[in-house]
């Protein structure tokens, strides 16, 4: 299946759906224990492991951003009719052979409910009792994996935290939004007054990438809850700080960061819900990520826009 056909594809065209991905055997990658360090034999094998799911999600999150943009019914009835297949089919509610497979699931579920909430309006009382169904069957296996988990809670937990959050937040579901609020409490409670996360600082030379990475999910929580963090503003005033000059980042850490990027999109979310940096900022030309719902320059349904927040939604 071939998503850029997908995306560009003509006015009432429509691939079916793939079979539905049951079972996740993905791979951990890093071969370090700061995991810093990319073995590239396990790194594409794990990419190849979750090619299918990858697809899926980016697939429904193009003809979800498509419909929004410009309400062709074919993009929704496109979205829609993947989306209640793999409901119908419980897709990745069967073996998670690791906990990187536990993780692609929390990205696309979260990327998922994301995706529908643009396409919600169009769906049909019957395809939205199957999918919102199917969304929160995998936000209540979210849930009771991380619960159980004796790990630190890192970034991966916020990532749980948006998946759960968005899936409350589209199917009006309290218990899910309960939960996704207790994330965020816990995340907030976790930055120290300089704007660090503990946890993604020991990730040496990658310690930069994780804040920013770990921040992506929490600037969307906090838009969603409506919520005005004066501890996200410390950790995004210090992440996006790091991008300008690492070196501060670099001597907590004793290693030289790798980063050579600009400031991650997720920052039209920050700016379109009040936030404000600092340094200059330039989005990508291309604001795209299906786990956060597909264009990042066009404002969710779940958001909070802030009147004059000085970023466009670009709906």
């Amino acid at each position: 299946m071939c998503i850029a056909v997908l995306a560009a594809r003509p006015a009432g065209a429509c691939e079916a759906p793939p079979p539905a991905v049951v079972d996740i055997d993905a791979n951990s990658y890093y071969s370090d224990s700061h995991h810093s360090i990319v073995d590239p034999v396990r790194k594409a094998r794990n990419e190849a492991a979750v090619k299918p799911v990858n697809d899926y999600l980016d697939a429904v999150a193009h003809a979800a951003v498509a419909w929004q943009r410009t309400h062709r019914d074919a993009d929704a009835r496109c979205a829609l009719a993947w989306l209640a297949s793999w409901a119908d089919r419980k897709a990745m509610l069967g073996t998670m052979t690791t906990e990187q497979s536990y993780y692609t699931r929390k990205w696309t579920l979260g990327g998922l409910a994301l995706g529908y909430a643009r396409v919600k309006p169009a769906a049909t009382p019957d395809e939205r009792r199957r999918i919102e169904a199917w969304l929160l069957a995998l936000a209540d296996a979210t849930m009771r994996h991380s619960d159980a988990h004796k790990g630190v809670r890192n970034n991966h937990y916020y990532w749980e935290g948006l998946a759960v959050t968005a899936t409350g937040a589209v199917t009006g579901d309290a218990r899910c939004l309960a939960w996704g609020r207790k994330v965020f409490d816990d995340a907030m409670a976790q930055i120290r007054p300089d704007g660090v996360l503990p946890y993604e600082l020991e990730r040496a030379g990658r310690a930069l990438h994780y804040h920013l990475y770990a921040a992506a999910p929490l600037v969307l929580m906090a838009s969603i809850f409506d919520v005005q963090s004066p501890q996200l503003d410390k950790l995004i005033a210090f992440s996006v700080g790091g991008v300008a000059d690492p070196s501060a980042i670099a001597t907590m850490t004793g290693v030289e960061q790798e980063w050579s990027g600009g400031v991650p999109g997720w920052i039209a979310i920050y700016l379109r819900h009040g936030g404000k940096v600092a340094v200059p900022v330039k989005l990508p030309a291309v604001n795209w990520d299906a786990r956060m719902g597909g264009d990042r320059s066009l404002a969710n349904p779940l958001e909070h826009v802030v009147t004059g927040s000085g970023s466009s939604s670009g709906s």
